[in-house]
Parts: C-alpha cells; structure tokens; sequence
C-alpha cells in the first residue's frame, strides 16, 4: 500500500458531523418569523403613537415645545427677573411705583385709541386720545391718572385683538422665549405693537441719538415694574396650581378671549351638543338645552337664531367665534 501523508479521514472530527441535515426552506421560514416580529413591533409602534396623538390638546398642539419653553422663561424669571423685582420693590416706594405705572400706562393709551379705532370703536378711541391729552397736561406727563378720576375709563387693547375682532382665530397656543405666552395670531401682532408703540416715539423726541438705548431702557424698567406688581400673583399660583404650564395656558387663553370680545365672550360650544340624537332633540332622558345660555332655543331643524349663529359684541357687527 503506497505510503500517504493524509491523516485519516475521522468522521467525529468534522464540523458538521452529527448534525441532522437543514430541512429545506429553513432559511426563509427564519426570515418570515424575523420579519412577523418586525411586523407586530411596528404595528404596536403606530398604535402607541396614534394613541398619543388622539390626546393631544388641539388648543396646544405644540404642548412638548411649549413647556420647554415654559421652563426656560420660568428659569430665567426665578434667576433674573423675579430677584430684580424684589430689590426694586423694596427700595422703591410705592409712590413712585404708582407713578411710573401711570406713565407708560398713559403713554399706552394713544396705541389703544388707534387699536380702538380699527375695531370702529370711535367713542373709545376719543376716549383714549382724551385721557392721553388730560393726563400728560394736567397728570404732570401722566404720572397722576386724573382722567380716571374725571370718569374716562381705561381701556385695554393691542393689535392681536383688532385681528380677533375682524375674525381671525387665535390659533394654537404658543409660548415665545422671554416673552411668554401667545398663540398663532397675537405672536404676529406683538411685533407690531412694539414697533408702532409710544416708546419708540417718545425715545426719539427726548434724544434722538440714544434714542434705541433709551427705548431699551423705558421697556425695562417697565418691565420690572409690571413684574414687581405682580409677585403676589405668581406666588399664589405656585401654592395653587398643581400644574403651573397648564394653569398659566388655560387662564391666558381665557383672558384673550374675554378680551377679544370686551368682557362678554358667547358661550363655547357644549361637548354634549356633538351627541344630539338629531336636530332639535336632547339626549336620551335628558331635556333639550337651548342653543345659547342667555338667548333663545334651537329653531325648529336645529337651525339657530342669527344672534346665536353670529355672536354680538356690545354694539359691534358680528365677529367669528375664535377657537
């Protein structure tokens, strides 16, 4: 037998020995599993995030923002502005305080009368302009509010309201850095306001050189003023409020809308009328509500009243419903 280097072939040494053979389509049986697993994950994925999304406020879609927003503004309140605040309260007295508030809120007054005016307010936009006149004269550059005394009263618009009265809804709500919170339609008109406000006006004819520095100057110390007044509010609402972002968004909300309607918003409309039976019927064992809480019943066929259907704001034309 011719001598061979070979080592013997053993059948126990071999990788595969032993081993029942792989059945055919084993592989691609491996691959529908993986891929089923896949499948559900997914599946289960989407149902997670359409439950998420059938929660979402639809007056704060921007909810995740809006609150990391919210902190930030809060950060920079607690660290900066609120400490600030309290200085300047202690050191200044409360004379001066009431006087600098009736300054810029004299000066406001002629921003007002113009916001007044494209509401077709005309009588308040005279009052305003009066009161601006009565005061700078007589209130020594309005730091003594004598036109309050004399029976004109102090109104309180901005451009975000002349666009709420002309129709246009609010839109989601929105909290913007520093300035805190707004919503789609008002975030727009604060930059008008600032741009067309008195202090700029006012910055220009005391010096028109430092007229940006001075502007900056009468914004702050406005600012700190307003939130010296304010101290006692926020700090009943951190005792109150078991959820700070939310009591602020919905109070802002409500304000505005009171605004926007001057103190007599309509009634908003009820989550039970979705579940009417049909036009002009209550719920089952329940008696019919009428269509609006001051004024008169559903007609017949669920067709409402014009005043019901178009809310009227004390002597003005009808306006949308903002929502």
């Amino acid at each position: 037998m011719p001598y061979t280097n070979a080592a013997p072939t053993n059948a126990a040494s071999l990788p595969d020995a032993g081993r029942r053979p792989r059945p055919a389509g084993h592989d691609s049986r491996i691959g529908l599993t993986l891929r089923g697993r896949m499948a559900r994950l997914i599946a289960t994925c989407v149902l997670v995030a359409s439950a998420g999304c059938s929660s979402v406020n639809p007056r704060d879609p921007l909810e995740p923002y809006n609150r990391t927003m919210y902190g930030f503004n809060d950060a920079v309140d607690q660290n900066v502005l609120k400490p600030v605040a309290e200085g300047y309260r202690a050191v200044v007295p409360q004379i001066v305080r009431t006087g600098v508030r009736n300054f810029f809120s004299n000066i406001e007054d002629v921003w007002i009368g113009v916001n007044n005016l494209l509401q077709l307010k005309v009588g308040d936009a005279l009052t305003d302009w009066t009161r601006f006149l009565m005061n700078t004269t007589f209130g020594i550059a309005g730091l003594y509010d004598v036109a309050s005394e004399a029976g004109l009263d102090k109104h309180n618009e901005d451009f975000g309201q002349t666009l709420g009265w002309w129709g246009i809804p609010p839109g989601p709500y929105l909290v913007l850095p520093l300035l805190g919170p707004s919503t789609f339609r008002d975030a727009p008109a604060v930059v008008v306001d600032t741009t067309v406000s008195a202090y700029g006006v006012l910055a220009n004819a005391v010096s028109p050189d430092n007229a940006n520095a001075l502007r900056f100057g009468l914004v702050g110390l406005n600012l700190v003023n307003k939130r010296a007044e304010a101290l006692g509010a926020t700090t009943i609402i951190d005792q109150a409020a078991l959820d700070r972002y939310a009591f602020t968004r919905d109070a802002f909300l409500q304000r505005r809308r009171s605004l926007v309607y001057d103190g007599d918003p309509p009634r908003e409309k009820d989550p039970d009328d979705d579940a009417r039976l049909a036009p002009g019927t209550g719920l089952a064992g329940a008696p019919h509500r009428p269509a609006s809480v001051d004024g008169p019943a559903a007609a017949p066929g669920g067709a409402a009243s014009r005043k019901d259907a178009e809310p009227v704001v004390a002597g003005l034309p009808p306006v949308a419903l903002p929502r």
